[in-house]
This record gives C-alpha cells, sequence and structure tokens, in this order.
C-alpha cells in the first residue's frame, strides 16, 4: 500500500473523501477487478494462492429452444452453448498484478471494454494441495462472466475452483427475450456442475485434473442468477408461474416444484449458496411453501432500496420463508438492486450510448454506496461463508455471529489497541468503517424474526 493511500486515510473530513476518489479514479482507469480499498474489512485481502484463469466452450444438448416455440406445438430441442471463464489457484512467483486482460461488453452490447485483474491466464494450476472446492457463479439479466470477476478471483485466491457462466440469451452482447432466462438459469448452473465434474476427471489439458471438488460445490448468483440459485437448491416455481404467458407452452413446469423431473434435479453436491438480491418474490415466481423446500444452507445479500427485486416486500420474504435451513441476510442500508454484486463501473460506461437511455454505468454503480466498498465487503462475508460450510472452517463463526445492527456495535481498546471485554464492534471491520449494515441470521425451522 503507498503512502499517499495511508495519508487519505488519516485525513477526515471533505479532505478524505477527495482522496479516496482520486484514488478509485487512478484504479478505474485501468478498469481493475481487483480493487481492495484500505479500509476494508479483514477478509477481503486476497489470499495465499497465486490465481490462473482459461476459458472453455461448453454445450447443453437437448435444451428446449424456447425462443423459436410455436403456440401449440412442441417446444423444439437444440444444444445450448455456454462460455465459461474458469479462476483456479495457480503456481506463480508471487501474487503482483500481471498483464492479464479480459475483453467484455457493456449494457450495450456493443462497447466493448477492457478489464484488468491479478490472474494469469492459462497458468499451471497448484496440484500440491488435493482438490479444491467448487463455486460457480452466475450473473444478472442481462450481464457477463465478468460482472463479479471482483468475487470470483478474489475466491480462487483463497483456495476454490471458480467458474463464472455466460448465459446464452442473456448476455449483454447477446440480450434476447426473458423466457430463455426463466428457464435456462437453474439448468444452466447444474449442467456446469456436471461439467465441472467431468473436467476433473477428463480435462483435455490436463490443467484442471484433480483439482475441483465438484462433491463440495456453492453456488453464487446476481438479480436472475440469484432466482436460478434458488430454484437449483430446491425452490420450485409457482403453479401460478408455469401457466403465465412468459414462458411459452407450460415449458417452464419442468423448474416447479411440484414436478417430479424438477425434484430429481435437486443436487446434494451442493453445500451452500449465495443469492445477491434474487428476483422473483414480486412477480410471483416463489411461494412459501416451495421456499420451505430449500435445505441448503443460504447468504442473501441485498440494499434496502432495491427497487428491481424489491426489498421487503423482496429479498426479506425469500429470507424469512427459507424456514428449512440456517440462513443470513446482509442488508446495505439505503443500497438499490447493485448491492455488493457488480464490479466498479468500467471508465468507458460513464459515456452515453445512442441505444440507451441511461448511460452504462447505471448497470453497475449505486446512488449511495461506492462499488469497490460493497465488493470488499461482499468478498469478506462470502469468504466467511463459504469457510464456514465449504472448508468447514470453525474460526469463521466469530466474523458472522455479530450485532446485528451495526451501528450498535461499541469499539471499545485501550491505549495498546487491544479489544476490552465490552468490544462489541463487528469482527474484521475497522472502527467506523461497519456504518450501513445490517447482518441477521435464522436458523433452521424459524419463520419469523427473533428478537
Amino acid at each position: 500500500m503507498t503512502f499517499k493511500k495511508y495519508i487519505c486515510i488519516a485525513l477526515s473530513g471533505i479532505a478524505a473523501s477527495v482522496c479516496l476518489t482520486q484514488i478509485n479514479t487512478a484504479f478505474a482507469i485501468d478498469n481493475r477487478i481487483d480493487q481492495i480499498r484500505p479500509d476494508a474489512p479483514e477478509l477481503a485481502a486476497y489470499g495465499r494462492y497465486p490465481v490462473g484463469v482459461t476459458t472453455l466452450q461448453v454445450s447443453n444438448p437437448g435444451q428446449l429452444d424456447i425462443l423459436n416455440a410455436k403456440p401449440g406445438e412442441p417446444v423444439p430441442r437444440y444444444s445450448r452453448p455456454l462460455t465459461l471463464e474458469i479462476w483456479y489457484p495457480a503456481v506463480a512467483a508471487d501474487h503482483s498484478p500481471s498483464a492479464t486482460t479480459f475483453r467484455t461488453f457493456l449494457r450495450d452490447g456493443k462497447t466493448e471494454v477492457t478489464l484488468t485483474g491479478k490472474a494469469v491466464r492459462d497458468a499451471a494450476a497448484e496440484k500440491n494441495a488435493g482438490a479444491f472446492p467448487l463455486v460457480i457463479v452466475s450473473h444478472g439479466y442481462p450481464g457477463n462472466r465478468f460482472l463479479l470477476s471482483h468475487l470470483t478471483e478474489n475466491l480462487a485466491s483463497k483456495g476454490y475452483v471458480v467458474v463464472a457462466i455466460d448465459h446464452t440469451d442473456s448476455t449483454f452482447h447477446e440480450f434476447k427475450n426473458f423466457s430463455s432466462t426463466l428457464l435456462n438459469r437453474s439448468p444452466d448452473q447444474l449442467f456446469v456442475l456436471n461439467q465441472m465434474a467431468l473436467l476433473n476427471e477428463q480435462d483435455k489439458t490436463g490443467k484442471l485434473t484433480g483439482i475441483i471438488d465438484a462433491g463440495n460445490t456453492a453456488l453464487i448468483g446476481y438479480s436472475m442468477g440469484g432466482y436460478g440459485v434458488l430454484n437449483s437448491v430446491g425452490a420450485g416455481v409457482s403453479a401460478k408461474s408455469v401457466s403465465a404467458p412468459t414462458v411459452p407452452n407450460g415449458a417452464l413446469q419442468s423448474r416447479a416444484a411440484n414436478d417430479p423431473q424438477y425434484l430429481a434435479s435437486i443436487d446434494k453436491r451442493i453445500k451452500a449458496a449465495v443469492a445477491f438480491a434474487p428476483w422473483g418474490w414480486n412477480a410471483g415466481l416463489w411461494d412459501t411453501q416451495a421456499l420451505a423446500a430449500i435445505k441448503t444452507p443460504l447468504f442473501y445479500i441485498a440494499g434496502s432500496a432495491d427497487d428491481v427485486s424489491g426489498y421487503s416486500p423482496g429479498v426479506r420474504n425469500l429470507f424469512e420463508s427459507s424456514i428449512n435451513t440456517g440462513r443470513y441476510l446482509l442488508t446495505f442500508e439505503n443500497a438499490n438492486h447493485s448491492a455488493g454484486a457488480p464490479i466498479p463501473a468500467p471508465k468507458e460506461s460513464w459515456q452515453a450510448v445512442p441505444t440507451l437511455k441511461r448511460i452504462p454505468a447505471e448497470s453497475y454503480i449505486d446512488a449511495v454506496w461506492d462499488n469497490t466498498r460493497m465488493n470488499n465487503i461482499s468478498q469478506h462475508f462470502v469468504t466467511a461463508f463459504l469457510g464456514k460450510y465449504l472448508k468447514h472452517d470453525d474460526s469463521m463463526d466469530a466474523f458472522l455471529t455479530l450485532t446485528e445492527n451495526a451501528k450498535d456495535g461499541k469499539w471499545s481498546t485501550d491505549e495498546s489497541g487491544n479489544k476490552k471485554p465490552d468490544h462489541t464492534y463487528w469482527k474484521g471491520f475497522p472502527a467506523r468503517t461497519a456504518v450501513g449494515l445490517k447482518l441477521e441470521y435464522l436458523p433452521a425451522a424459524t419463520s419469523q424474526k427473533t428478537k
């Protein structure tokens, strides 16, 4: 960390705000996905592993081709292509930033941008530490496989193989009818899980052979990716949504709560799930009975001002209705739909484009919270949650068992900086940095907020 950055944090008031803005602007010049602010919570920091990254093309045969369905006729089938980006623990000399870049598109689907991270393209994988837990990441509608890359790369450095999906028909570059997203989001996630299990055994390049523990998997999804996550771990969609015309010919029945095909798809290899702003409650996709079928530990993340997925009603209802699993809800007070999930807005996204009514940056930013700040908080809590449920690290409990409202925590230290017995501030957060956050927990078989 440079001396200038430490000086910025030492300042107060307007001066500190200006200094931090200058730091963030400097990062944005390179569209970096690896930003860790000096005031980030403890577990946001990159882990001990260098990171490799590779791209993989896969195809899921025999899928319903809903975009070419005709009323009253059987839905045709096709091989559904998916592009995957895989981050993994690697062998390298150090963690210094590399020249690795990622080419992708903004919300208009035409403007190309370059993102920069720490990962080294096609680096040799770390094969002396056994197999690593698998994490599958699913973007929103629309989005792309790099939308949560601040999190994917960060988790790989901590000993996970992380695969992010470009969901066909649902990316910024290939944005098609919503029916495809509703039908395919969860099947895409489950197919990728199977593909990664096969890759662990049959990687033709040999790069990832033996390092993927698909039997110990977590799903992470944002918005429609969060919808897919809930559907993948046991929340079948409602009968009302199946009969709606959004997905023609009743094709959504294959993801419905009472459908044998759907019930057979629930995969016990999925041990934990993170849902950023999951969509669907306010659109009637879920009911309490379906949500009660979830048995997988859940970590919900939401903004209290979310006007896309909703908060209350909305994500809070999902949290309270997932009664048969232990679950958390992290709330960013006054944040909207982008709470914690998207990378910082690429510098090119601040320019108006003729095909959009709004600047592309609005697909990333929040009016109240800084993106990098939210990203670091998400990195911290997702690290703790996955550490607890995938790595069975009991030390992570201390980062998850907190005073519910961060503002109620007390910072109490002696002259030497040692914490006193009455210290209740959120573990891992520097003094005065947990403001605006709330973390709730409900154990299994609890449907209402406990006081």
